[in-house]
């Protein structure tokens, strides 16, 4: 197998998975590993966290876990540094946070509204923020952040403060790719349809409503079936590989035609 990402160091926030199975950010961590790079797995639980580390290393990969939570800006300071202090640079930073809380505009809190751009807005701002100098430093560098389709269309999910959140990503996305791309750093965006991952089953209650509600999610979809972690994960690694060394700003949907 060709290593795409031989000698490279990727930093992946929201590494971990709440569930058994592979998450968005997991399952990247873990192909970056299988590429060669060796990763630095962030996340706010350590339990989630140190899980993917030890599927990395259990497969001959090399990894570590840094614990921080997105709303805080020292703790992503301080990962940055750590990131620097065990591996000498960073090539990838792969943000893969976002929560979401019900709600239409009329019903929305003002609490919520700031809670969900706090974590999937500044958040992704935040950690950008610390990465870019030492990617300009050190000659380049690529920065992937995991949106939505929900931030360019309607959904039957009433996830208001969702989806402006992620729609702000894009944009920010594109602001931060034209901003630094004379010092080679590159920076797009993952526009994820619906995935049948643990966090998309967390929004169900009860292993009945997970059944429907995958049966119901299934059927949307023009391929008659959702995606997988894993192709989010093929999509981030292409966008963190020297194959996309000329791509900047783009937004990437991988939703199998949802958004057509």
């Amino acid at each position: 197998m060709t290593l795409r990402l031989e000698n490279k160091i990727a930093i992946v926030v929201g590494a971990g998975s709440i569930g058994s199975e592979v998450s968005n950010g997991s399952a990247s961590a873990i192909l970056y590993a299988q590429h060669g790079a060796k990763v630095l797995c962030v996340d706010r639980s350590e339990e989630a966290g140190q899980k993917t580390v030890l599927e990395i290393k259990k497969a001959g990969g090399e990894a570590s876990f840094f614990k921080a939570d997105v709303q805080s800006a020292l703790q992503i300071k301080e990962m940055a540094t750590a990131c620097i202090k065990r591996y000498s640079r960073i090539d990838i930073l792969h943000h893969n946070v976002g929560i979401e809380e019900f709600g239409e505009l009329i019903e929305l809190t003002e609490e919520s509204w700031d809670r969900v751009h706090a974590i999937n807005l500044k958040g992704a701002m935040l950690t950008s923020r610390e990465v870019v100098p030492y990617m300009i430093s050190q000659g380049g560098g690529s920065i992937i952040h995991i949106s939505s389709i929900a931030s360019r269309k309607w959904s039957p999910m009433q996830f208001l403060s969702y989806s402006t959140s992620k729609a702000a990503l894009n944009h920010m996305t594109r602001v931060v790719a034209r901003q630094y791309a004379s010092q080679q750093v590159r920076c797009n965006v993952i526009l994820p349809g619906l995935i049948d991952s643990p966090h998309a089953a967390a929004l169900y209650k009860t292993e009945e409503e997970k059944a429907k509600g995958r049966e119901i999610r299934n059927a949307r979809c023009p391929m008659g079936r959702q995606g997988s972690p894993w192709d989010v994960a093929n999509a981030a690694l292409f966008l963190a590989s020297d194959e996309s060394r000329y791509v900047t700003g783009l937004e990437m949907i991988v939703d199998g035609g949802l958004s057509l």
